[in-house]
């Protein structure tokens, strides 16, 4: 039989769309069994509270069960490997936080790329850390503190959670901007560097809301400033950063990432059934509880959101020659 060129371009044509069709069909069919959600932090934090938020919500609109699989280690490194080497199949999907963008830097030996090999899929959260200073520590504003610590180089101790921890990015962020010397002591966990700020150990930590609030409206520490452009809504008396460094903007966000390759139909279904948790009163009211704000992008925006958070830390890191340990 002779198959002219009329007739093989019209069965390429009828292969496509069979395929085509086969990719939507699997999407429309997803979820057919149970999806795990890995968080590269430990049960209990505010990470795997959001984990566990969206997790819930998903169960309950998908018809299948979404359960969090905690796998801390590496700041967070090892949970994230992992998600980015699974099957693309929408069955293994990643908590992922700004750590993994900054996280792209940080480590030099990572066998995978938070902008070539995930899928972002969906935000839930954004929020700010809040800048605080042991009470008894002159100081009561940012221009006070920054002159402060010109005028006393090296002996103003600035506490983090660890090297790469949230509250040693948000200073070293604050260190580019105001070319200030403090003393960096990074502890291993925020629990221990609020226990030490608490008892004047040391004078200063770019806390996060979860490890901090409570402290600020019982007046045991003072807050100078939230890391963002804007006040937050549960500190609205606390200047923003950049009221007086403008450009400043240092937060975290929290979605849900696939492995790169996981078919379009799974990525928007699972965005557009994130996006409806904002129509309803009881996620986000969580969120703001918490001291973060809802936050509702598409894919795309997404996506572009890691490949501009990524870029910002890589410069930041750069500048401190910040490494892992």
């Amino acid at each position: 039989m002779k198959v002219t060129r009329r007739d093989f371009l019209h069965f390429a044509a009828a292969a496509v769309a069979i395929g085509a069709n086969a990719r939507a069909a699997r999407g429309q069919s997803y979820p057919t069994h149970p999806v795990r959600i890995i968080s590269g932090f430990p049960p209990g934090g505010i990470s795997d509270t959001y984990a566990r938020l969206i997790a819930q919500w998903l169960s309950e609109h998908l018809g299948q069960q979404f359960f969090v699989e905690n796998r801390p280690g590496a700041g967070g490194t090892l949970a994230a490997e992992t998600v980015a080497k699974s099957a693309p199949d929408g069955y293994t999907l990643l908590l992922t936080t700004s750590a993994d963008a900054w996280n792209d830097s940080l480590y030099q030996n990572l066998n995978f790329d938070v902008v070539r090999d995930f899928a972002p899929v969906g935000t839930i959260s954004r929020g700010p850390g809040v800048l605080v200073v042991y009470p008894s520590f002159p100081v009561k504003t940012v221009p006070e503190l920054i002159a402060y610590a010109k005028t006393n180089p090296g002996k103003v101790t600035v506490a983090s959670a660890g090297i790469g921890s949230a509250p040693h990015m948000y200073w070293e962020l604050f260190r580019s901007v105001t070319g200030v010397d403090m003393v960096h002591v990074p502890y291993r966990g925020g629990g221990p560097a609020v226990t030490d700020l608490l008892g004047g150990q040391v004078l200063v930590y770019f806390g996060t809301f979860a490890s901090t609030l409570e402290h600020v409206r019982a007046a045991r520490l003072r807050a100078l400033a939230v890391t963002s452009v804007k006040r937050a809504a549960v500190l609205p008396d606390v200047p923003a950063m950049a009221e007086y460094l403008p450009g400043y903007e240092a937060s975290i966000y929290v979605g849900i990432a696939a492995p790169r390759g996981t078919p379009s139909a799974i990525v928007e279904q699972l965005n557009k059934t994130i996006n409806l948790a904002f129509a309803d009163a009881t996620i986000p009211r969580r969120i703001v509880d918490l001291g973060d704000s809802p936050l509702s992008l598409s894919s795309a925006e997404f996506t572009k959101l890691v490949a501009d958070e990524t870029e910002k830390w890589r410069k930041v890191i750069a500048a401190g020659n910040i490494r892992a340990e």
